[in-house]
């Protein structure tokens, strides 16, 4: 199998270095890197990436609204959430706007994102943990979050 194809997009250039060493060590293969939700648009549709990686706090455009628009211009793409955001309503507004995954940036990245982008990748929503009153919302949502997408 291919190694996924993956953007990210942070407002954080010492992270993004951070992200990129752990990807391509085996688990996908960088294809770009932004710094904020506008130029992250224009680099989905020009690299079509399997997954795109972002963070909900950007200048110009923020995550959310990028997923949103990510949604449209490249279906194909699936988001994962990476944030400091562990609040309930961030995590309702990312998967609303179109997220398969959210993580949060001060959990273990090594174990945690590697799972996040296998679940992702084989149809599945991923909730890391950490992320305030998981039950909660799941209840709310109506759904466990473990349930493959259709």
């Amino acid at each position: 199998m291919a190694k996924p194809r993956i953007l990210l997009a942070d407002d954080h250039p010492e992270l993004l270095s951070a992200l990129r060493g752990l990807l391509e060590d085996g688990l996908g293969e960088v294809v770009g890197m932004v710094t904020d939700g506008q130029p992250l648009i224009d680099a989905a549709i020009r690299l079509e990436p399997d997954i795109i990686i972002l963070d909900i706090s950007m200048p110009t455009m923020n995550g959310l609204d990028a997923t949103r628009t990510l949604q449209t211009a490249v279906p194909q793409s699936k988001v994962i959430v990476l944030t400091v955001h562990r609040e309930p309503v961030y995590v309702t507004l990312a998967f609303k706007a179109g997220a398969r995954g959210y993580l949060l940036k001060r959990t273990s990245l090594y174990t945690e994102l590697p799972q996040a982008l296998v679940q992702v990748l084989a149809g599945y929503r991923y909730l890391g943990h950490g992320v305030g009153e998981r039950e909660a919302w799941e209840r709310a949502e109506g759904e466990n979050l473990s349930a493959r997408m259709s």
